[in-house]
């Protein structure tokens, strides 16, 4: 790394322990560390019910377990959440049941059509790449315009840097002075493309600087650094401090999706060496050196996760569906003529015949 990016970049705790000023008690460390545990459970659960197909393609996240969770838990209920499509674990720490998550992968709608809207600061999962960096900074200039007690966090992968939305989004971000954090998780790879081949910055962090705003490279690898390093930013943000670009340093231990080949693009030797890294892992051993985490209680701590995972499965699988033309609701504030047009022509069974 550059001396001129060291000076732009803070690096947070690489050896794995709580960092900062916010050492956490015996019942938070647990509770992050118990929510990875269920986040990969789910994540293992999630690729074989594709590989049976019983879902649609899905985006794996072992291995950014870490992240997203301490991100999503240093988040205050009434702070809005801008997630992108691999942050399934994310949804779970704000509180979004399993349940909702497994009928999304199949194919039944966003936990968004079924909840009253008043109330949404967890948004739905953004398929297209950066497209929620704008809506989210949008949404932090409105909170500042209202004067709310609020932050806004978006989160993205390093491959979100090449687009335009990236840029447009951090510029206003930069200039209005909005309460937002850009919460970038380098897992290594946009899809097949390493991050050396997006950008020639020596880190993502650094990019901040340009639009006028702190940008923080944190091990993204450990729950506790992480968590102290968003929550940090987001009372920057409440307290009239500005914005936040968050460089969360990860590994994509899977494919990028379900449909994907990651051997045909990716180093082995560099994958041997992040499984020395794997976040459950060192939070684990954390626990134990702490505050002496037992093999009983890691037992017990799986087998709640197999259990709520199972109950998710099982809940989703009973939904029995949407009807066909509820998919023509949910787009239009007053459906145009022509989608009324559609509905109208819709056969009683649209299986009929075909």
């Amino acid at each position: 790394m550059s001396s001129e990016a060291e000076n732009l970049v803070r690096v947070m705790s690489p050896g794995g322990s709580a960092v900062g000023d916010r050492q956490l008690g015996e019942t938070e460390a647990k509770a992050l560390y118990e929510s990875m545990v269920l986040a990969r459970t789910f994540d293992e659960k999630a690729i074989s019910l594709h590989r049976q197909g019983r879902i649609g393609t899905y985006a794996p996240m072992r291995g950014q377990e870490a992240a997203q969770v301490g991100a999503a838990a240093a988040m205050a209920d009434p702070d809005y959440l801008f997630p992108t499509y691999r942050d399934h674990a994310m949804f779970v720490e704000r509180g979004i049941d399993l349940r909702e998550v497994l009928l999304h992968l199949l194919g039944d709608g966003q936990y968004v059509d079924r909840e009253d809207g008043d109330d949404l600061t967890t948004f739905t999962s953004s398929i297209p790449i950066a497209t929620q960096l704008p809506h989210a900074v949008g949404v932090g200039m409105a909170a500042k315009y209202k004067g709310d007690d609020v932050a806004s966090l978006v989160s993205f992968g390093d491959g979100a840097t090449s687009e335009g939305d990236f840029h447009e989004g951090m510029n206003f971000a930069g200039v209005f002075d909005t309460p937002t954090v850009f919460f970038c998780q380098n897992n290594g790879y946009a899809i097949s493309v390493p991050r050396e081949r997006q950008t020639a910055s020596a880190t993502i962090a650094q990019k901040a600087q340009a639009y006028g705003f702190e940008g923080v490279r944190v091990d993204g690898n450990d729950v506790f650094a992480v968590h102290d390093v968003v929550t940090e930013a987001l009372e920057k943000a409440k307290n009239g401090g500005g914005p936040t670009l968050i460089e969360a340093v990860t590994y994509r231990r899977g494919a990028h999706t379900t449909t994907d080949d990651p051997s045909v693009y990716r180093d082995e030797d560099d994958a041997a060496d992040w499984l020395q890294e794997d976040p459950l892992d060192r939070s684990r051993t954390y626990l134990e050196e702490e505050f002496g985490w037992s093999d009983e209680d890691q037992e017990a701590v799986e087998q709640w996760a197999t259990e709520e995972v199972a109950r998710a499965v099982e809940a989703a699988e009973e939904h029995t569906g949407y009807e066909p033309e509820e998919m023509f609701e949910h787009v239009y504030e007053e459906m145009p003529r022509q989608l009324r047009e559609q509905r109208r022509q819709l056969p009683e069974d649209p299986q009929v015949g075909h």
